[in-house]
């Protein structure tokens, strides 16, 4: 189960969960491409595309198709951004220049840091840069949940 909190200055959502696998296995699906595809999806918003480049400043985006919800009056979700931070298998930091933001242009920062614990992987993502996206900033607030299950259903099976 994930846990999931706002920060006090509104500025960031952090989602943390535990995976029962490796954390050499939770960074690979975290930067390649088809795995992207297979795992950073969902039946409301079905991906298009995921093209990940995973060294520091390669770029990323995806795309899906029309969903069937709306954040900020878009319905078809487009995101891209640079690596700022790779250290496999422990850190991979990115911008996040999302079309559903009021600022079409404010880059945003996500942040997965990967922990070694027992048999399996501590994942905590933080996505800051939000203070002024309140209405992205609920969406995400219920999003990121949902993608760090996702992420871990895919690992594990």
């Amino acid at each position: 189960m994930s846990s999931t909190i706002v920060t006090p200055d509104l500025d960031a959502i952090v989602s943390e969960i535990h995976i029962a696998a490796p954390p050499d296995r939770v960074f690979q699906a975290l930067t390649d491409s088809e795995q992207l595809m297979r795992w950073f999806t969902d039946a409301s918003c079905p991906v298009k595309f995921w093209h990940m480049d995973a060294r520091k400043g390669g770029r990323y985006s995806y795309a899906t198709e029309k969903g069937n919800f709306e954040v900020n009056g878009v319905s078809e979700f487009e995101c891209h951004g640079e690596i700022l931070e790779i250290d496999p298998p422990r850190l991979l930091v990115y911008t996040w220049i999302g079309n559903w933001h009021l600022d079409k242009q404010r880059k945003t920062i996500v942040r997965w840091e990967l922990e070694s614990k027992g048999v399996g992987t501590h994942v905590k993502v933080t996505h800051s840069g939000l203070a002024q996206e309140q209405t992205a900033r609920e969406d995400y607030r219920s999003g990121w949940p949902g993608v760090v299950e996702k992420l871990k259903e895919f690992v594990e099976k």
